[in-house]
């Protein structure tokens, strides 16, 4: 039952963090701002979760250090581009996007690892692509011509080839280097690269008065921040405890994450989504459930 719950609660959390996106927009919060706080408490979260702060100079000469760099870079250009994302396509859409990046990490274990690729996987692969495509797909029009079309459309297709290469990076960090022993060092060195990478920006756009700081902007990466550390906590509990089958956990987490937020977005947001969009939802699950299962 605690692994049930803790499947459900990962869900939750993780739609949240794409849901979250749209409430900064409607609230009138600066994006950049809420992101770079938000890191900045997953750092603290994560510290107090594990009771101490693992980051010190003697990781600059373990193996992964470097990984750690480009991961936590990866972490905060992903965030900022899928907060735009949802901003101007909306949350199904990039929702969908940035779960069925799990496609390309699945494409580059058949080369790495020499994994199996069943008819039924690669059925799923495909069905994948099209769900983007259909998803993903502008509906509205606002009398800028076709080049906006193209802007939409690159957003988040970008999403998710950036989301799925960041994956693909993180399985084989986590497969050739990470152990039970330096997990937390690893996860907490990666958000403190984003958060310093944000802070840099923060400052040079403080100190040239661009931007000011923004107290919503603090309480909103709060409110991200605490949700987003225990999104990735829940779901390691859920892993934990669906031991036995846990390489449907991921999966099954995705298709509740892309329904749930298609259904907050559609009841809440009033989000107009075409047929063909509905068509792109209903396809990501089938090729969720494909590649889980064949």
């Amino acid at each position: 039952m605690s692994s049930l719950l803790f499947l459900i609660a990962s869900i939750i959390l993780t739609a949240w963090l794409t849901i979250s996106f749209k409430i900064i927009e409607r609230l009138g919060i600066n994006n950049l701002q809420a992101i770079v706080f938000n890191y900045t408490v997953c750092v603290i979260t994560g510290s107090v979760v594990n009771g101490s702060f693992p980051v010190n100079a003697s990781l600059v000469q373990q193996p992964w250090f470097s990984w750690a760099l480009v991961m936590g870079a990866c972490f905060i250009s992903m965030f900022n581009l899928a907060a735009f994302t949802v901003q101007k396509i909306g949350v199904a859409a990039a929702t969908v996007a940035y779960k069925l990046s799990m496609v390309i990490p699945f494409v580059f274990s058949l080369y790495l690892y020499n994994e199996a690729a069943t008819g039924l996987k690669i059925a799923g692969v495909v069905l994948a692509l099209l769900a983007v495509w259909f998803t993903t797909r502008p509906h509205r029009h606002d009398g800028k011509g076709k080049r906006l079309s193209w802007v939409l459309w690159a957003m988040p297709l970008l999403l998710f080839v950036g989301s799925g290469l960041l994956d693909t990076m993180i399985k084989y960090v986590e497969q050739a280097f990470i152990n039970p022993g330096n997990q937390d060092a690893y996860l907490i060195t990666a958000f403190c690269v984003a958060a310093g990478i944000g802070l840099i920006i923060l400052s040079f756009l403080f100190i040239t008065r661009r931007q000011q700081l923004s107290g919503r902007a603090m309480v909103a990466g709060i409110c991200i921040g605490v949700p987003n550390y225990f999104s990735i906590w829940c779901l390691l509990g859920a892993l934990k405890g669906y031991a036995g089958n846990s390489s449907a956990v991921i999966p099954i987490n995705n298709m509740g994450i892309v329904l749930f937020t298609a259904i907050v977005a559609w009841l809440v947001f009033k989000e107009k989504l075409s047929a063909i969009n509905w068509l792109g939802i209903v396809l990501s699950l089938g090729a969720i459930a494909l590649i889980a299962y064949g």
